[in-house]
């Protein structure tokens, strides 16, 4: 079921793209705008994972450098069938996580060094279970997929709201809503888009939690941890990288998030550790 919702979700952002195409260029714009679309996938298939890795200055470690860590991994990824993924280090205080990588062969986990001081070996097996289950269901390529269509509706939606501030909209007589109607789609595009691209995000983070608890054995070490990262991160923000990645993290390594659950980026923590307890 969550695999349909996100394959609905990912044909909304992409009919939203082309719908701003069409109101901008007529057929030819929503033509355009598709194939936009389709090259911005393209370029997020291949290359996403080194940039959102380069973003935040991971460094690549050796098991000699993390013996406990790739034990952990090693581990995990036997018992799920996987690959061995590269490993990285984070140099952050915030302690947080994140997998990234377009399919299990060409894949990545990254922890914070900060990670590696608060968690004790359970919890951080947990948390290595849970962005391995990312890895194994593919939601981090589907998930930064999203917000790269989401980042260009936004950009396109900014063009917009710009030329009908100083161009004027299109004549009705084109097949245009004029100049209200351009100002209108350029404020609730992005919107969304927004919507449409954390409804992706939340339905695979109850998926993750679900299957890296089964994978790690017990659930009991990923609540726990997810206690301990959400209590550190709001005293320790992350430094650098940007919001649209947020949502690659286990939990978001950013400031507490505003007008409740509508522009979260993950579920309710409290929410995700209850369902965690309910597996016992």
């Amino acid at each position: 079921m969550n695999t349909l919702k996100t394959g609905i979700f990912l044909g909304l952002l992409t009919a939203l793209l082309v719908l701003m195409g069409g109101y901008f260029g007529g057929s030819q714009g929503a033509v355009i705008f598709f194939i936009i679309a389709l090259a911005m996938n393209f370029f997020s298939y291949w290359f996403s994972d080194k940039i959102v890795l380069a973003m935040y200055g991971a460094q690549p470690v050796s098991e000699s450098d993390a013996p406990d860590l790739y034990s952990i991994i090693r581990e995990l990824t036997s018992r799920a069938d996987l690959p061995m993924p590269k490993v990285y280090i984070l140099p952050q205080d915030t302690p947080n996580a994140f997998a990234t990588g377009r399919n299990p062969d060409h894949a990545a986990v990254a922890v914070t060094s900060g990670i590696m001081g608060l968690l004790n070996r359970e919890e951080l097996k947990g948390v290595i279970a849970h962005e391995l289950s990312h890895i194994k269901n593919r939601d981090i390529l589907i998930s930064t997929i999203a917000a790269t269509i989401a980042g260009a509706v936004t950009l396109i939606a900014n063009m917009l709201r710009y030329s009908a501030i100083f161009f004027g909209g299109r004549d009705r007589d084109d097949n245009g809503g004029g100049i209200i109607g351009l100002i209108v789609l350029s404020i609730l595009a992005p919107v969304a888009a927004m919507i449409i691209q954390l409804a992706v995000s939340r339905a695979r983070e109850y998926q993750a939690d679900e299957s890296g608890a089964k994978l790690a054995g017990s659930p009991m070490g990923l609540a726990s941890a997810l206690e301990k990262l959400e209590r550190s991160v709001q005293r320790y923000p992350m430094q650098g990288g940007t919001q649209t990645t947020a949502h690659l993290f286990i939990v978001n390594p950013f400031k507490k998030e505003f007008l409740g659950n509508l522009f979260r980026t993950h579920p309710s923590t409290k929410d995700r550790i209850e369902r965690l307890y309910s597996m016992r």
